[in-house]
């Protein structure tokens, strides 16, 4: 475990302590938006059969997702309102309102993906996607050539 100290003088500002501990390869990818609110990370496994995806996205509910396939880019986009209902003569000195949403996109090889298969489901807090390949993209086992 590697210790950083962060300057805490200016306890808002660490762009200077930013800026040196961030991977320079991925300084685009780190999980959380230019709004400071966090994107859900992602793990894609590329076997011999299909791509698997899996998002983690604790206390959403199935129906919070949209997931699209178009041509060979693959969307998941969450929106998530939660509304605290509010009864007659109740009077509240401070409600605050909770919205949420977030969209990842993924770039996958092109005419390899057989989107009329896809499968997907929300279970303990991950989004797992199964997107298998067109049979024609899978690698096929060496073939004998017959010496005549």
């Amino acid at each position: 475990m590697s210790i950083i100290k962060r300057n805490e003088f200016l306890p808002g500002l660490n762009l200077f302590d930013d800026f040196f501990s961030r991977d320079l390869w991925n300084l685009g990818l780190n999980n959380s938006s230019s709004t400071s609110t966090t994107i859900p990370l992602v793990n894609i496994k590329e076997t011999v059969e299909d791509f698997e995806v899996e998002m983690a996205a604790p206390g959403m509910n199935k129906d919070d997702f949209k997931v699209e396939l178009d041509g060979n880019v693959l969307t998941i986009n969450s929106e998530k309102k939660e509304q605290n209902e509010v009864r007659d003569g109740e009077r509240y000195s401070r409600r605050e309102f909770s919205y949420q949403s977030f969209q990842r996109s993924f770039q996958l090889p092109k005419d390899v993906v057989d989107a009329d298969k896809i499968e997907a489901r929300y279970e303990n807090g991950v989004l797992r996607l199964v997107i298998p390949k067109r049979e024609e993209a899978k690698p096929r086992p060496p073939k004998m050539i017959r010496i005549s």
